[in-house]
């Protein structure tokens, strides 16, 4: 039978077989005796020429002559020699093959030497392999189990006795089972079935295995194997080769782990939700039950300011038990650790702590015994704290737990545990870090929004303000109700452009300037321009001298501005890119009105315009922030819909159309900040409104005196009449005197206050001085000042109107001065 090609990938026959080699018979002189015919075959001579002649003279050629001397040599001192030699051919030529000799004793104590030749290459091969299956056995790093049919073991090498910790001896005949436990042994055992009955290889599979001897501690190794059969096909068995691989899977996992952590956790700057993510991704991979506990001043989203045997928040639970979230302290509560516990012996010292065998280590039992007893009844056998520390500050500490995983934890487990903690911290601190901004943001907010609307003649008022997901940031909504001159009131809403700290301040700028502009009783579309020239101001502080801008930029604000007058039930409204208002008449009826748009804040240079509406008692204005209407993706006009749906139910207590409207538009969280405010108006009862038009002559301050004492003391507050005639005499006459002959009309109202109105065609500004001794004059409007609560000017189209204020509540105390 030939042998098999050189990379057949077949496993070559022996060689030395008799039916395969050549046999040469020497006596104990050298002398060939014996010749086959395979040596003819291999080396050209028949038996004639070789038999009776000396092996060394006529097969060797003079230069192999020493190394074959040798070999002759070693054979006789050991009785027998194996190896390579150069043989001369018929040819000439020479050949190499391979030798075993052996002593052969002959009746009468003759000796003989039996010599097996073959080619040397097939030697070679034939020894090489030999030396990879020895290697297999004796060197080879890779366990080797050779099984029968039957799946009993028949040899194993040494790796694989060592991975044990069995002798061959003693696993030869066994079953897989006799020294793996639990469900390792029937996996291992069905796919080499497998493999037995289709013949396909298995290759590089990988599976956790449990040792007898060492059970306590999962490996995992890499199976490969493939079907022995003999030349007929006849199934012989099947060889596995076992590989461990734990520390290659315990790296692969630690980094599939981390690379977990970094993509899950911090998917938000929410502190709560963060260290959720922390628990969720440490739990099962590496732990069975995990606590995150943060220092409550941390907690708050403050710097920790606190000890470290402070306080701490329960901040996430997570656990593979359900019964263990029983035991544990649950997310929200507030509590402190026992000192001599590992999770504050963490904080103290900001190292990790391992207590592999919980039972061996009673100083986590003494926080709460009877918690650590529930503990143990669950299994709970071993425990890794790690502190949470990032920038140099301790946020607090992660705790986990094994119950249901058999292996303690090791110090592998807290490199790896020390590692993806690092990670969540840094994520913690960011949340922590803008849950602080944000807090602040909110505060700044507040405070610059009104805290509590008092009660107004002009309207009956109720506000709905949520700001934005903390994920957006704060917002630049505002809202205000302002009181006016003459029992009027203004009604604002806006919006800056932008989040965050930036948009809140520059909010509280414009508020307190939309006071300050109604203050001096401007219109509302003059209020909008002067608040567009400070948008522009405070846009041009924002770019810094070289130009090159920092950050995000607040560029613009949109605001609605409207003044009610009780009086006249009149309403004057002007808007820079805000959305218009809702109004509902007393019937229900929601409308839209039809005002001219001007352009956001900030564009600068173009003009606003403004509208008036007549409304009837009753009536409902609706102002808002385009968040309200916009939420939950709603296009405006769907938005704009639902709005009129809410609205659209008459006579209902505010509050509950303000609930009706949260309910209709919002989420729970808006992505935006949302501003409300509902105004429902109210109208002055003729009787508590007089007025009067006097005539442009010398005897219209004594016409205006008689007026008001006649009034007042039909209002019944004829207290109030002296102090009143003084104050209306003084600006009758101005106006008489100043108001180029025009006539001049009296307006008194009886609301909170006693409102007195003297108005004239003149835009002259009247202004307060101190006269000196010696001057005749000048000395009217310095006693209007300090005769009344409160005086001023607005002007009209037609004017300007002084007005002035009385407080009721001095009635009763004569008149002042």
């Amino acid at each position: 039978m030939d042998a098999p090609a050189p990379g057949s990938g077949e496993a070559p026959e022996d060689p030395f077989a008799l039916h395969n080699s050549a046999s040469v018979v020497l006596d104990d002189r050298g002398m060939v005796v014996g010749w086959s015919e395979r040596a003819q075959e291999h080396l050209g001579y028949p038996p004639g020429e070789v038999l009776g002649h000396m092996a060394f003279e006529i097969l060797f050629d003079s230069r192999d002559r020493e190394v074959v001397r040798e070999a002759a040599a070693a054979c006789v001192r050991d009785r027998g020699w194996s190896g390579v030699l150069p043989v001369l051919h018929r040819s000439g030529r020479r050949v190499g093959l391979g030798f075993r000799a052996r002593a052969v004793i002959r009746a009468g104590s003759a000796r003989e030497w039996f010599l097996v030749l073959a080619p040397a290459e097939e030697v070679l091969r034939w020894e090489t392999d030999r030396s990879v299956l020895d290697g297999l056995f004796r060197r080879s790093p890779i366990g080797l189990a050779v099984h029968a049919p039957d799946l009993s073991v028949l040899r194993i090498n040494r790796a694989l006795a060592r991975f044990t910790q069995l002798s061959a001896a003693e696993i030869r005949g066994r079953r897989i089972g006799d020294f793996l436990i639990g469900p390792d042994v029937e996996t291992i055992e069905s796919r080499l079935r497998r493999v037995l009955d289709t013949g396909a290889p298995l290759i590089f599979t990988e599976q956790p295995c449990h040792l007898r001897s060492d059970p306590d501690h999962e490996r995992v190794v890499s199976v490969s194997a493939f079907r022995m059969q003999d030349p007929s096909g006849a199934v012989l068995g099947v060889t596995q080769l076992v590989e461990d691989v734990t520390d290659r899977y315990r790296a692969r996992r630690r980094l599939a782990l981390l690379n977990r952590a970094s993509a899950r956790i911090g998917t938000t700057l929410d502190l709560g939700r963060t260290t959720r993510e922390l628990a969720y991704v440490a739990v099962p991979d590496l732990a069975d039950a995990v606590s995150v506990d943060l220092l409550e001043s941390v907690a708050r989203g403050e710097e920790n300011a606190e000890e470290a045997s402070g306080s701490v928040r329960r901040m996430a639970v997570h656990s593979v038990v359900a019964e263990a979230l029983r035991v544990m302290y649950s997310a929200g509560e507030v509590f402190h650790f026992d000192p001599r516990t590992p999770q504050a012996r963490c904080l103290a010292e900001q190292q990790p702590i391992l207590e592999p065998v919980l039972r061996s280590s009673p100083g986590w039992y003494f926080h709460d015994p009877e918690r650590a007893s529930r503990a143990l009844g669950l299994h709970a056998h071993s425990l890794i704290v790690v502190p949470l520390t990032a920038r140099g500050l301790l946020l607090g500490l992660l705790s986990l737990w094994r119950a249901e995983r058999p292996e303690p934890f090791e110090e592998d487990d807290v490199t790896l545990a020390e590692e993806f903690a690092a990670r969540a911290a840094l994520c913690i601190d960011n949340a922590r870090r803008y849950t602080q901004q944000q807090q602040a943001a909110l505060t700044l907010q507040r405070s610059l929004l009104p805290q509590e609307l008092p009660e107004y003649s002009a309207v009956e008022v109720a506000h709905l303000y949520l700001p934005a997901d903390p994920a957006t940031g704060v917002g630049g909504d505002w809202f205000d109700v302002i009181p006016l001159s003459g029992a009027r009131v203004a009604l604002v809403v806006g919006d800056v452009v932008g989040h965050g700290l930036h948009a809140a301040a520059t909010m509280g700028r414009l508020r307190t300037a939309v006071h300050t502009l109604a203050g001096l009783d401007y219109a509302p579309d003059e209020v909008l321009s002067h608040l567009d020239d400070l948008v522009n101001r405070l846009a041009a502080e924002q770019e810094p001298a070289d130009g090159r801008r920092q950050g995000r930029q607040i560029v613009g604000a949109t605001c609605l501005y409207a003044v009610y007058d009780p009086v006249s039930r009149r309403c004057t409204l002007a808007r820079a890119g805000h959305l218009p208002p809702a109004v509902v008449s007393p019937d229900g009826t929601v409308s839209l009105p039809d005002l001219p748009e001007g352009p956001p804040l900030g564009l600068g240079g173009l003009p606003f315009e403004s509208a008036e509406l007549e409304l009837d008692e009753g009536s409902l204005l609706a102002l808002y922030t385009n968040g309200l209407v916009e939420a939950r993706g709603l296009d405006l006009d769907e938005g704009l819909g639902r709005l009129r749906g809410a609205l659209s139910r008459p006579g209902r207590p505010l509050e509950e159309t303000c609930a009706a409207v949260r309910n209709a538009l919002l989420p729970d969280q808006p992505q935006d900040d949302v501003a409300l405010l509902l105004a429902r108006t109210r109208v002055l009862a003729p009787e508590r409104v007089a007025s009067w038009e006097l005539p442009a002559e010398p005897t219209a301050p004594a016409r205006a005196r008689h007026l008001a004492d006649t009034t007042l003391t039909r209002w019944g507050l004829g207290e109030l009449a002296f102090t009143a005639e003084l104050v209306v005499s003084e600006l009758v006459t101005n106006a008489y005197r100043y108001g180029g002959g025009t006539p001049v009309s009296l307006r008194l109202i009886r609301d909170r206050s006693l409102i007195c109105e003297v108005s004239d065609r003149s835009s002259t500004a009247p202004h307060l001085r101190r006269a000196r001794t010696t001057d005749e004059g000048g000395r009217g409007l310095f006693l209007v000042a300090q005769l009344t609560e409160r005086w001023g000017t607005r002007y009209t189209r037609e004017g300007k109107t002084v007005w002035t204020e009385f407080p009721l509540a001095a009635a009763a105390e004569g008149p002042a001065g």
